[in-house]
């Protein structure tokens, strides 16, 4: 046990703070159509201006700076377009700087764990802490050479950091070298400038508490009208007071619509953003507020009803229910989603495996649900992984991430509670303990269903095997009970089985007379003619 790494407590999820909700604009008119391509076109150039102000400030930006530029977009837009613009340009920035430090971190990994290699023997033979040495003389100069590549790219990763320089595209680098391989992309020229300048487009205003409706830049009334504050050198194409343009659509929100419809009546900060999608041709207006953080229950009272164990794989999730003694009940359920296909219907096929788990979870009467804190950041690296391609692309279609902030604002939003596990040993030791047992004629049990198990006693406390060792000394129940289930308090847990009158078999018992009277006698028997007699009873007289 000296190998095992120590394990982290189970703790309740923290709720969402905030709800985004879509809907589609329709009807639109070829002029609304126009006049949301020349907004979105004139305050992207503008959001491409401004962040590249701010990132040539980098390390050097402060409140002033930031004020600085804001005055200089307000006469080309309008003081809350400017606000949107420069807010926006500020948390490209900051999200930069995040992804280049994770770039960094990956970076230092793929360096050392090439080191070790490096220093092993060719051949030589890793354990499960630790890569061996590379299988050949050509694979060790092939990594030397790697090495090499890859502390260039860390020294020049960690030089940008610290001069506060960081590598922004707008519009995205994958679309933007996706204009290389047209052919591959199955795209032409033209579709895909389409793409890149709807995805440069900017369309999206924070809302302020206390305004009408909750937002001045894009209004929403009660009934659903659009209302867009025009920039300054766009105002004659406005058909509304105050150089406004209303389109010509109405809309309004299925999911969430009545929370979304009490916030505008109390003109309640909204956040508006609109966007088209090039390839359908259509556009859609999402709508986003901040909510008070859920208040986290304690653990105790979240599994006062049983747990739901859910193990996460590339292709399904596999649930068990177990109840408050950590004891799997009824049958193993497995939610299948397909992650093929564009990111739309990943997404959809996500949200819908995820509904599935929430409703079968409420009919079994459970209050919460145990997952694993997976984070494959480490794991999935072709350093530690190089020869086992399948199982690095394995790991990395796992959608870990989008599942796990799924799954917790679409419980919070049903009343059940998400508690996450260590992930440490759950599939091998849930296997090892649990696989076999639960397996029937009439059942097979999977090793992601026995992982399941494992996963929910983790987040109940219990251990994972079955049964604790008897005491040394002798095997009886002298010294503590054997079973984790069972608290030592519990009345009767070590008291000697009641009598039920009866046979001890499960068979019905004969008549006694007629067994009497026809079975053999054990002591007298006539051997040449092998009749059998029975003695009568003996007559008892006065």
């Amino acid at each position: 046990m000296g190998g095992l790494r120590e394990l982290a407590q189970p703790f309740v999820a923290p709720g969402p703070s905030g709800v985004a909700v879509r809907t589609r604009l329709k009807h639109l008119t070829p002029a609304d159509e126009m006049v949301l391509r020349l907004v979105g076109a004139h305050l992207g150039s503008l959001a491409s201006r401004d962040l590249k102000a701010r990132c040539r400030d980098g390390l050097d930006h402060d409140g002033e700076a930031w004020a600085a530029r804001k005055r200089e977009l307000t006469p080309l837009s309008s003081s809350r377009w400017a606000g949107a613009v420069t807010k926006a340009s500020h948390d490209q920035w900051a999200l930069a700087r995040r992804c280049q430090l994770a770039h960094i971190h990956s970076l230092e990994a793929a360096v050392r764990t090439i080191r070790h290699r490096l220093s092993l023997p060719v051949g030589h033979k890793g354990s499960k802490g630790a890569p061996g040495g590379f299988r050949s003389r050509r694979e060790w100069h092939a990594k030397t050479r790697r090495l090499h590549l890859l502390q260039d790219r860390l020294e020049r990763e960690q030089a940008d950091r610290e001069a506060g320089i960081v590598h922004v595209v707008r519009g995205g680098k994958r679309l933007a070298r996706t204009r290389h391989h047209l052919p591959a992309a199955q795209l032409t020229e033209t579709q895909w400038r389409q793409r890149w300048e709807a995805e440069r487009w900017f369309l999206q205003a924070d809302g302020e508490a206390g305004k009408r409706y909750g937002n001045e830049t894009i209004r929403i009334t009660p009934d659903g009208e659009v209302s867009i504050k025009l920039p300054a050198p766009l105002k004659e194409r406005a058909n509304a007071p105050h150089g406004r343009y209303v389109l010509a659509c109405r809309v309004a929100f299925p999911h969430r619509g009545q929370e979304w419809a009490d916030r505008v009546a109390a003109n309640r900060a909204l956040a508006y953003r609109i966007h088209q999608d090039v390839q359908r041709g259509r556009w859609y207006l999402t709508a986003s507020w901040q909510i008070p953080v859920t208040r986290t229950v304690p653990l105790a009272t979240a599994l006062a009803h049983g747990v739901v164990g859910v193990d996460t794989n590339a292709d399904h999730l596999a649930a068990w229910h177990l109840d408050v003694h950590g004891n799997p009940t009824g049958q193993p359920r497995r939610f299948f989603f397909d992650l093929s296909g564009p990111a739309s219907h990943r997404d959809a096929q996500v949200r819908h495996a995820l509904t599935r788990l929430l409703h079968w979870t409420k009919r079994c009467g459970v209050k919460a649900i145990a997952v694993e804190d997976l984070d494959f950041t480490a794991e999935k690296t072709r350093e530690k992984h190089g020869r086992k391609r399948r199982f690095r692309q394995l790991i990395s279609g796992m959608p870990t991430g989008r599942l796990r902030a799924r799954l917790t604002s679409m419980a919070d939003h049903t009343g059940i509670t998400i508690i996450a596990v260590d992930p440490a040993y759950t599939s091998k030791w849930g296997a090892q303990h649990w696989q076999k047992p639960l397996t029937s004629n009439t059942r097979k049990t999977t090793r992601h269903d026995a992982a399941a198990v494992a996963i929910g006693r983790r987040a109940q406390g219990h251990p994972i095997r079955r049964r604790t060792t008897p005491p040394p000394a002798h095997q009886s129940d002298v010294q503590g009970h054997r079973t984790v289930q069972a608290d030592r308090r519990a009345l009767g847990r070590e008291g000697p089985r009641p009598r039920i009158p009866g046979p001890r078999t499960r068979c019905v018992p004969p008549d006694t007379a007629r067994t009497r009277a026809t079975r053999t006698s054990k002591t007298v028997r006539d051997v040449r003619s092998e009749q059998v007699w029975v003695q009568d009873s003996l007559l008892l007289t006065e």
